[in-house]
């Protein structure tokens, strides 16, 4: 119970982060075109990890994926970092990313009773 209310709560959050990405994805588009693809796909994961709230055990899936995607993300961008590829003030990025991916992925909801039986059944 607890576990489902803080998920929830990560979920808005992230969520509204992603979502704040609207903001400069809208001023990048023209300077960054690499940064506008890459801040389009968040703002869209931000509006439905917004919808994944209502009834996160449904959408665990897309939670696994947000998280996973997320330290996806985070990995070559600490490679980057590491390398001199990117700014310093990136690695900001690198552990928001890695933070959010990792919350995601230990909050992911349990497979519900009947997935269970039917992953066994096939």
């Amino acid at each position: 119970m607890v576990g489902e209310r803080v998920l929830k709560i990560v979920l808005v959050i992230v969520g509204l982060l992603f979502v704040a990405g609207l903001v400069p994805l809208t001023m990048f588009f023209s300077r960054e075109p690499a940064v506008a693809m890459i801040m389009s796909i968040y703002v869209t994961l931000g509006i439905f990890l917004l919808l994944a709230v209502r009834d996160s055990a449904a959408n665990r899936s897309l939670i696994a994926f947000a998280g996973w995607a997320n330290l996806a993300h985070a990995a070559p961008m600490s490679v980057q970092e590491y390398r001199h590829v990117i700014e310093r003030q990136e690695l900001l990025g690198v552990a928001v990313f890695g933070v959010v991916g990792v919350a995601l992925i230990v909050l992911t909801p349990p497979k519900r009773a009947a997935e269970q039986k039917s992953a066994v059944a096939s």
